[in-house]
């Protein structure tokens, strides 16, 4: 398997509650913003899935806190696709500080909707497949 795609993120000050840790709720915003990174990088924009009438959507999602992450911390976040047989896939990430610790890991299981049937694509891989300029990075 190839080495997993990620992204750069400080943590910025106003990311941080009154403890001076990042919010919990930024942790999910740093995997969407990895997520999508990944699929502009495999050459799906926005736009592309817009015009096809479907759009990505994360079913479930589990965070492990593992180190904290404060004000002015570098992180990389990376992303990796992991396709199943049926309508859904899990998606892996892990953000990882700039020493090397693993601050936490993020796991998720989504689909492809069509926007017009409000139902899950049958086949989010090949949907996928069809729309990358480059499907090796997103594990096809």
């Amino acid at each position: 398997m190839a080495e997993p795609f990620s992204v750069s993120v400080g943590v910025r000050g106003y990311e941080t509650d009154s403890q001076g840790h990042l919010n919990q709720a930024v942790y999910l915003q740093y995997a969407e913003h990895a997520r999508w990174s990944l699929l502009r990088a495999s050459g799906i924009a926005q736009a592309d899935l817009l015009a096809e009438g479907v759009g990505p959507v994360v079913l479930e999602s589990t965070i492990r806190y593992l180190a904290e992450l404060h004000a002015g911390d570098e992180t990389t976040v990376s992303c990796a696709f992991v396709w199943g047989e049926r309508k859904t896939f899990r998606v892996e990430q892990t953000i990882t500080k700039a020493d090397g610790t693993v601050a936490a890991t993020v796991s998720s299981v989504g689909g492809l909707l069509d926007l017009e049937e409000r139902r899950m694509v049958a086949e989010p891989r090949e949907r996928f497949r069809a729309l990358a300029a480059d499907p090796a990075r997103l594990g096809l």
